[in-house]
């Protein structure tokens, strides 16, 4: 995402606009939108495949429609829909973006997509989904030349919430279903002409190239500022993501028992790190029995002037190891998704640790990697 766009959104009211880098910090006083700006990157992700997306999932609930939309005040009431969207920069076109938007009303005490739109901004071409009072979806098209409109009860779009449009701009199906007869136009257009629909085709091919390909095609990871709750032993579970962290644990045992090699990499870049935050020399499992499906631990070890020390439990050192743990390990290990919101991951931590966390930060983020956090930490 190049850019994030957004208005009547929680206590941003008026049309706004965020240039979004590789890495990407949110600082400022509390109450003045970071997390929900966080929270507004995690829906465009979930809706940017045309899903409904939560607001209220873990780890950033915003609650209801009513607090979600812009209120104005006594007078001005809240608003009556919010919009956000994104850009999305081609390759190998420079200056060229396709962008999304999408449109939230209230039905019932949530907001739904009522408008999306997929456009090339610069040479003013646009698709644009609407849903209509009857609770179906309408499909507009603009270039230069005109506006044109789907025709109601016109076989047009294919069963795909994924891509509504793609079935549009396969050429067998546009020839089968007469698609140009199920468009209207509007405002006095013109017929729309092949060089229309190349247009069409060629940004909703862009979007769609940029949502189900390596590494945009995965999902985003989300923390909350308090993660891990670290245990005395741990029973062997699948290792199911979740904000706080609970699953690193069991994620650290199962490379470690079943993936040499992997858990040989994560293990040496792990260490890396938290020689260079102080946090720990070194980090193993331990199993507490003979079997890989018995209680295991999670182990430390921190280097003396004169001796390594004794391994300890995760418990027993200090917590911002295990508040640490998870982020970093997320960073580094190979299935990593493409997008990281962090809140405060600076929790618990030690300047020198803050500012080791940061120098990683800058190691990560790329072309493939782009990482969103909220901080309070000048060290970071």
């Amino acid at each position: 995402m190049d850019r994030i766009t957004l208005e009547n959104f929680r206590c941003f009211r008026e049309a706004q606009t965020a240039r979004m880098a590789p890495l990407t910090l949110l600082v400022g006083e509390n109450s003045t939108g970071k997390t929900s700006f966080l929270a507004l990157i995690r829906a465009l992700w979930d809706a940017r495949r045309f899903r409904v997306p939560d607001f209220k999932k873990d780890p950033y609930d915003l609650g209801s429609f009513d607090e979600i939309a812009h209120h104005r005040g006594a007078r001005g009431g809240r608003a009556d829909t919010f919009s956000a969207g994104f850009d999305l920069a081609r390759e190998g076109e420079k200056g060229a973006v396709t962008s999304f938007k999408i449109t939230f009303k209230k039905k019932g005490t949530v907001p739904i997509p009522v408008k999306r739109r997929i456009a090339d901004e610069g040479n003013h071409i646009w698709i644009e989904h609407r849903l209509r009072e009857d609770q179906s979806w309408e499909v507009l098209f603009g270039t230069p030349e005109g506006v044109w409109r789907h025709e109601p009860g016109h076989p047009l779009i294919g069963d795909d919430r994924m891509f509504p449009f793609y079935f549009i701009f396969d050429r067998r199906y546009r020839r089968h279903l007469k698609v140009v007869e199920g468009l209207k136009t509007v405002k006095g257009s013109r017929l729309p002409c092949d060089s229309d629909w190349e247009d069409w085709e060629r940004i909703e091919q862009v979007f769609r190239s940029a949502l189900t390909h390596p590494p945009f095609n995965k999902g985003l990871y989300a923390s909350a500022p308090v993660r891990s709750k670290p245990r005395r032993t741990y029973d062997p579970s699948r290792p199911t993501r979740d904000p706080e962290g609970d699953y690193i644990p069991m994620y650290l045992a199962s490379i470690h028992f079943e993936r040499e090699k992997t858990w040989r990499r994560i293990k040496e870049a792990l260490e890396d790190f938290g020689r260079e935050a102080g946090l720990f020399d070194e980090i193993s499992v331990r199993s507490l029995g003979k079997k890989q499906s018995e209680p295991f631990q999670i182990q430390i070890r921190k280097y003396g002037s004169k001796s390594k020390g004794p391994r300890r439990n995760l418990i027993d050192v200090g917590y911002g190891v295990s508040q640490a743990l998870p982020i970093v390990t997320e960073l580094l290990r190979g299935s990593a998704p493409p997008m990281f919101l962090l809140q405060q991951p600076e929790v618990h931590l030690h300047p020198s640790a803050q500012a080791a966390l940061g120098s990683l930060f800058c190691w990560i983020a790329g072309p493939k990697r782009q990482l969103v956090i909220e901080t309070h930490s000048d060290h970071l």
